[in-house]
């Protein structure tokens, strides 16, 4: 088992950017008009395709004037690059990414629900005889990003309000992904990791031995989930029938069967506005831990 989970997080930062392939036929595809999709890397790119790809799916059953292609990439950065350049026509960014994605060409038109589950975890070894946050002080803490929200910025944030200077006290690593944490975390390369609760629960109930090793040892805060964002200049009555099938996902049998793969309760309709909060906590966050774009 624990050979599988090494692989798992080589897998998890070396893994190159994969695209979900939906079957149509050759009619459909000469006519349909191509979309490409893009989920920010809250998994790692194979698990993503695995949840996601079956609603790359049930959209293009349901749109049939237009061909949706799932892309995964890497990491946040290769994410990020494709993001603010424009390649993905509808994107599922962080909440970070979703503001940064506004100046680039997109607007939000949704986001995920249960914000109350959007918090950040501070996993350690169960043996680490790591008590207090302040223990914490001359060891390294691992990352999957350094734009990753609930994972990263808010851990940071909530280290610095228990007493660490983030930038002296502690040696922050950044290792690419949600599962490379955990496993640094599991393996002794770290003394704790940041994560968040999707995919400490999908490892959780994957590797259930190897967990048990593990406690999540502090919480932060919730905040805003990820959002929906489209490009500007995609056709009205694409974007909004793409955007209701996502509402309305939670409505039928075989649409919570899809969010339960997530997991997730359901996407919403959002706005620029709605992203408010997150602009708040950005401002703070640079202005305490380091400047980030806002």
């Amino acid at each position: 088992m624990l050979a599988t989970a090494l692989l798992l997080a080589t897998a998890c930062g070396k893994q190159e950017e994969s695209a979900y392939q939906p079957s149509l036929s050759p009619r459909s595809q000469s006519q349909a008009t191509e979309y490409v999709v893009g989920i920010h890397p809250l998994h790692n790119p194979q698990r993503l395709m695995d949840v996601y790809g079956p609603i790359v799916d049930y959209m293009n059953s349901h749109i049939p004037e237009a061909r949706f292609k799932l892309e995964a990439s890497r990491n946040y950065g290769e994410f990020e690059k494709k993001l603010y350049a424009g390649h993905f026509d509808f994107a599922m960014p962080n909440p970070y990414q979703t503001i940064l994605s506004l100046k680039h060409g997109y607007r939000i038109f949704g986001k995920m629900d249960d914000d109350e589950v959007f918090y950040g975890i501070i996993l350690i070894r169960k043996d680490s005889g790591i008590r207090e946050v302040a223990d914490l002080k001359g060891k390294a803490v691992a990352y999957p990003a350094e734009t990753a929200v609930a994972a990263t910025m808010m851990p940071q944030y909530y280290l610095h309000a228990h007493g660490i200077d983030v930038n002296r006290d502690i040696e922050n690593r950044y290792v690419g992904s949600q599962e490379s944490v955990i496993m640094d975390v599991l393996l002794g390369h770290v003394a704790a990791g940041a994560t968040w609760p999707v995919p400490w629960e999908a490892f959780s109930a994957e590797y259930p031995d190897l967990a048990s090793q593990l406690i999540v040892k502090w919480k932060t805060k919730p905040l805003l989930n990820n959002g929906w964002v489209a490009r500007k200049n995609i056709p009205a009555a694409v974007a909004d029938r793409f955007a209701q099938l996502l509402f309305d996902l939670n409505q039928s049998g075989q649409g919570k069967a899809l969010l339960e793969r997530l997991p997730l309760s359901r996407f919403e309709p959002a706005t620029d506005e709605t992203y408010r909060p997150v602009r708040d906590f950005l401002a703070i966050f640079s202005k305490t831990i380091r400047r980030v774009e806002y």
